[in-house]
């Protein structure tokens, strides 16, 4: 029999272990030293300006801007004068995901929709790779990434595009799976293309209007927006970047108003803070319930799960899955819901811990930033009340292995055979070549020189330089943030007659591989 003196111990340890572990979390923490470190990690990641801001407890209780919104802005005179702050606006991109499920909540809530209603309900041309799944695709199935589609698969399609949104589905059905449906995890971002505008036929409104009217104008966001024209009026913006041959140069800015739902947001970390706010009181603002307690329960509910290693030395966190427009984990046994965002020049994270009353934003304008460091650096000087590892620093030493390791185009320029001259002409090679998929891609010929024109992605429009054989260096005319070295084959069939084109364009993001264009007869 256990003594009654072991209860009490028991009893007496466990409230010395509340109190302690609630003593570490509210601890003062040092703002300045951590502002020291964060001033630093931009400048050893390059990162061309970032914004850092937490809040704890309801307020927004740090918020510090590093380097420019706009390379080459700032002088040695006027060293703040391009200083990015609280209301600075950036893209946000995928963490847009999270107010698209709150959106459809919103209409469960309202009894116009259910979660496991069939998408062809209210999009009866939404058609995927197999019959029984495109009647069986639920509104729940849009958010969690168990399509069976492979991760940013069919991205070719949507980026950069000038189709609408119903034109950008109606095209889902040439894509293969690479997984059975609902046996895995593929990110997609063609599915929340989908939720946006399931959202739209079933509230009246566009997706942006719904979301400016029942998410963004109640919580008081009052400089994010989804329009690029508003820019300039609202003001106090960062300037994309892209990152090539070790460094970051501007680039324009471009609109994914068309496909917001899947990533189309700028926001501020000001405005931010109040959307942390709002999610860590479960669907509250301001004593003012949006969504019932249980409604974001769901969006929080882990639908698709990641393995985790259990073996290695690092325990920082123990489960990690996918719920519905937010990844769910843990940060040393506080539950956290988080997301990250890429836009073109702009990547991003927010990361929720309701337990904690704590929320963590981190904006850049680069593609190079540690954006998922920063917050596990936070978390440990709040937790702990000291930093037992430089997170940024191991990431920053893993992201120079990976780029030291990627030796995808320098092999193809080691491959590439000198002195050859190509099998075609360009008289022979023109004409129209198109994909199921994508659409049409015109190849054209002026002076000899040969440009490839893509129907609905004039961004991708190129001047065509000879490489080797009947490939030939793709010469974008347009600045491109994923991915830069590119080539094309126009493959020719026994009697050397043009029958198709194979891109051979390496990247981790935007699959050209994925468009199988074959030459239309008489151009038909």
């Amino acid at each position: 029999m256990t003594h009654p003196r072991f209860f009490v111990f028991l009893i007496f340890f466990f409230f010395w272990h509340l109190v302690g572990a609630n003593a570490q979390i509210n601890r003062k923490t040092d703002w300045n030293d951590l502002d020291a470190y964060l001033r630093q990690t931009q400048q050893n990641w390059g990162t061309p300006g970032m914004v850092v801001g937490i809040v704890k407890n309801g307020d927004l209780v740090f918020c510090r801007g590093y380097g420019e919104k706009t390379m080459g802005k700032n002088t040695q005179q006027q060293m703040s004068f391009d200083l990015p702050d609280q209301n600075t606006l950036f893209a946000i991109a995928s963490n847009t995901k999270a107010f698209t499920a709150t959106a459809l909540a919103l209409l469960v809530q309202e009894g116009k929709i259910r979660w496991d209603d069939p998408v062809r309900k209210y999009l009866p041309y939404f058609t995927l790779y197999d019959p029984w799944v495109s009647e069986a695709f639920t509104i729940r199935d849009l958010l969690c990434h168990r399509s069976g589609l492979g991760t940013f698969s069919g991205d070719v399609l949507w980026y950069r595009s000038t189709l609408s949104a119903p034109e950008l589905i109606k095209r889902y059905h040439a894509i293969e799976p690479e997984f059975p449906f609902r046996s895995g995890y593929g990110y997609s971002n063609l599915m929340y293309i989908a939720a946006g505008e399931l959202i739209a036929v079933t509230s009246g409104q566009t997706y942006v209007q719904f979301v400016e009217n029942r998410i963004l104008k109640p919580l008081g966001m009052s400089r994010s927006t989804f329009q690029l024209a508003r820019l300039t009026a609202l003001g106090n913006f960062a300037q994309p970047h892209a990152f090539k041959d070790g460094d970051h140069y501007p680039i324009p800015w471009v609109s994914w108003e068309t496909v917001a739902a899947t990533g189309g947001l700028l926001s501020s970390v000001a405005d931010l803070a109040k959307w942390v706010e709002f999610n860590i009181d479960h669907g509250v603002w301001k004593g003012d319930t949006l969504i019932s307690t249980r409604l974001h329960n769901q969006l929080w509910t882990p639908h698709n799960g990641f393995q985790v290693d259990h073996s290695k030395s690092d325990k920082s966190s123990s489960f990690n899955t996918y719920g519905l427009g937010w990844q769910l984990s843990d940060y040393k046994g506080h539950f956290r819901a988080h997301h990250t965002g890429g836009y073109d020049g702009m990547i991003s994270s927010i990361q929720v811990f309701p337990d904690l009353e704590l929320g963590i934003i981190v904006l850049t304008n680069g593609m190079r930033a540690p954006i998922t460091a920063i917050p596990n650096y936070i978390l440990d000087k709040i937790l702990l009340g000291r930093n037992e590892r430089d997170w940024c620093e191991e990431q920053l030493r893993k992201q120079e292995k990976r780029e030291t390791e990627d030796t995808r185009i320098p092999k193809r320029v080691a491959a590439r055979v000198l002195g050859t001259q190509p099998g075609l002409s360009p008289q022979q090679a023109v004409g129209v070549y198109r994909c199921p998929m994508y659409g049409d891609i015109n190849l054209t010929s002026k002076n000899d020189t040969m440009y490839l024109e893509f129907s609905h992605s004039p961004s991708f429009s190129c001047r065509l330089v000879h490489w080797h054989y009947n490939t030939w260096k793709m010469e974008w005319n347009e600045p491109q943030a994923w991915f830069g070295h590119a080539t094309v084959q126009v493959v020719t069939d026994p009697n050397n007659q043009p029958i198709g084109l194979e891109f051979d364009i390496p990247n981790d993001d935007i699959f050209f591989n994925e468009i199988k264009a074959k030459r239309v007869e008489n151009n038909q």
